[in-house]
């Protein structure tokens, strides 16, 4: 999506999606190489293929969470 949005904002999301879990947010060192910017150029594949997102990151991580409750790991 090319909307920049930081880990821990998607992250306070996804707690907010599991109201009730004991889950927290775990802060660790940054890799040396993690990117510092968060939000993909999408130009070429726009232009190429006509992509773009259609669904909404809230709609994206409430179809994600229902499919994982649907078919848990293991």
């Amino acid at each position: 999506n090319p909307d920049e949005r930081s880990v821990l904002e998607i992250s306070k999301k996804i707690l907010a999606y599991f109201n009730g879990t004991p889950s927290r947010i775990e802060f660790r060192p940054l890799p040396a190489d993690d990117p510092k910017q968060r939000r993909p150029d999408i130009t070429k594949v726009k232009t190429i293929i006509g992509w773009e997102p259609r669904v909404p990151l809230d709609a994206g991580l409430q179809r994600t969470i229902a499919w994982f409750r649907q078919h848990p790991p293991g």
